[in-house]
């Protein structure tokens, strides 16, 4: 049986969106767009933006939660509110932490208008090393990787490059294609 490499289903770098680390929330979210349009051959849309500094190397990678996180500043202030959900908490509780830290207050149009100005660099999820998956590793790894980490996506290389990006949605696609093949569905 064949094994598939990361290689094989990773989107390059060059059909992924990006932007420059001094780049704003709005040019963000507009790469974003562009990418959706631009790479509309994919069988599923883009749901992030990576980053990349000055040298042009790619320094970190802006998901569709961080983007809504960064609209709205005083989770920041939270501390690590990432570990609070994982304690299933109550939608009273969760009600009761949004209203006692003036969460969302404005309305959404007056969060974005103000929000399309932060810049990327201040909110954007630096990958550690867990993050990042050689092209020659086999699915079987990123499967282990994406599930330990909790991760949607995996950032792929070649020695110190990242050439691409392996998503979850195109793991879980060839998953489901293999189970198809190999179970008669």
């Amino acid at each position: 049986m064949d094994v598939m490499k990361i290689k094989d289903l990773m989107v390059p770098l060059e059909e992924y969106a990006t932007v420059p680390n001094s780049a704003t929330l709005y040019e963000a979210v507009l790469a974003l767009e562009e990418a959706q349009e631009k790479f509309d051959h994919l069988p599923y849309k883009h749901r992030a933006v990576l980053v990349y500094d000055s040298k042009n190397q790619i320094v970190g990678k802006l998901g569709q939660l961080d983007i809504i996180r960064a609209l709205e500043p005083k989770y920041g202030e939270m501390g690590n509110i990432k570990s609070l959900s994982r304690f299933g908490l109550s939608s009273k509780f969760i009600s009761s932490i949004m209203k006692n830290n003036y969460l969302w207050e404005k309305p959404l149009t007056h969060i974005c208008k103000k929000g399309a100005d932060i810049k990327v660099k201040d909110f954007m999820h630096t990958p550690v090393e867990g993050e990042y998956v050689n092209e020659d590793a086999s699915l079987e790894m990123a499967c282990h990787q994406l599930v330990l980490g909790h991760h949607q996506s995996l950032l792929v290389i070649r020695g110190d490059d990242i050439i691409g990006i392996l998503r979850l949605t195109d793991v879980f696609n060839a998953i489901f294609q293999t189970m198809k093949t190999t179970c008669g569905l």
